[in-house]
Parts: structure tokens; C-alpha cells; sequence
């Protein structure tokens, strides 16, 4: 098989999450009184660091408000929004495959660890992972270049020609290039298609069959 060490996003990759990341959003705009965003407009804030996009959103740079924004935000996702989600077709038997043909899989996703690990028991994923790495909600290894270098020190180096990241947005692609391992983009996540084949990954699929075509067949 070309790899046989998978490196997985979760938002737009393992699960359609808008529902719940967009609502806690409007949330937390909503305590602020801030105008709210209708939540298609809102595709853009699932991938990139959060507070990046609250910057964004509040048109702001002041860092206690964007805290301030963090835990509201986090007040709702916590209890609701992680729930507001969605495995997407195909992925559990995927991840099953895979796993019996030797694959390693390990989750690396800027969304914070703890709630990674309740998203991944909740949609009883977490049995395929080996490793389940997030960023810290102190915002620590909330970049992909620095999460993936974090989650690629639990493989040998001698594994890395055979590795590979697999996500559905820039942020994804341009990580992997900075931790010098291939990237798979997934068009059916939340990252348009001129913003995937402006990155330029190693492939680029529409579906998760065409994903498991790539990746089981090769």
C-alpha cells in the first residue's frame, strides 16, 4: 500500500460538524451583541484556529474580548455542539478497513484534544485511533505545522515515505508540507475547490469511496 500511517482531521474529514461549531458561534456572538452570521456563511471558521476567526468575525484585536468570545463559545459546544455532528457515510467502515489491512491511524485535528476524544467515543471512533492529538484549550499546538510535527513524533522516522495527512482544508496541506509528509485534500469537507487545488496537495478526492479507492488500492 503507498501509506500505512494515516494522519486524519476530523471537522470535514471523519465528520460533518457545521452544525454545531456554526450555533455555538451565533452563541457566542449573541452574548456579545455582536450582528449574528447566517450559519452558511459560515463554512469558512471550520478548519482554522478559532480565536483566529473570532478575530475575524468581532473585527477585533483585543485579546481580552476574543477570550472572552473562546468561553462562550465553548459554554455551548461543550454540552451541545460537539453532539450537533455527523460521522459522514462510509468513514467507520473505512477507518475498519484500513485497520485490518495494518493501517495506523492517528488523529490530527486543531479542534482541542478533550473534545476530540468525547466526539470520537461518542461516534464510536475512538477504537481505531492509536493516537487522538488536538491543540490544548491554552491554545498549544493550535497550528497545523506544529500539531502534526507533535503527532508525527509517535511514529519512527523511518515510517514518514509512507505517511500521509488527510484533510479538507489548506491548513491541512500546508502543514503536512512543513513536516515534509504527503497530503490527501477531501473536496466533500468544508475547503473549496479553488482554495484545495490553490494548496496543491498530493491528491485531491470528491467522495470517501474515491478516498478509500486511493487509499486501499494502492
Amino acid at each position: 500500500m503507498r501509506y500505512n500511517v494515516l494522519l486524519w482531521d476530523l471537522d470535514g474529514t471523519l465528520t460533518e460538524s457545521k452544525e454545531g461549531i456554526t450555533r455555538s458561534v451565533q452563541y457566542a456572538l449573541k452574548r456579545l451583541d455582536y450582528p449574528l452570521c447566517e450559519p452558511d456563511s459560515l463554512d469558512w471558521i471550520i478548519g482554522p484556529p478559532l480565536k483566529e476567526s473570532f478575530r475575524t468575525l468581532l473585527h477585533t484585536t483585543d485579546e481580552a474580548l476574543l477570550d472572552r468570545a473562546m468561553l462562550i463559545y465553548r459554554e455551548r459546544y461543550q454540552k451541545l455542539g460537539l453532539y450537533e455532528n455527523i460521522v459522514y457515510p462510509g468513514i467507520p467502515e473505512l477507518l475498519a478497513q484500513l485497520k485490518e489491512k495494518g493501517c495506523q491511524h492517528l488523529l490530527a485535528t486543531s479542534k482541542p484534544r478533550v473534545f476530540a476524544e468525547k466526539i470520537l467515543q461518542h461516534f464510536s471512533l475512538a477504537s481505531y485511533f492509536s493516537v487522538i492529538m488536538g491543540s490544548e484549550l491554552n491554545g498549544q499546538f493550535v497550528d497545523k505545522d506544529c500539531l502534526i510535527a507533535e503527532v508525527l513524533k509517535t511514529i519512527p522516522a523511518s515510517s514518514r515515505s509512507k505517511t500521509v495527512m488527510i484533510g479538507d482544508r489548506n491548513y491541512d496541506v500546508s502543514g503536512a508540507r512543513a513536516n515534509h509528509i504527503d497530503v490527501i485534500s477531501v473536496g466533500y469537507g468544508y475547503g473549496t475547490e479553488e482554495e484545495l487545488r490553490a494548496a496543491s496537495p498530493n491528491f485531491i478526492v470528491q467522495s470517501v469511496a474515491e478516498l478509500g479507492e486511493l487509499l486501499l488500492d494502492s
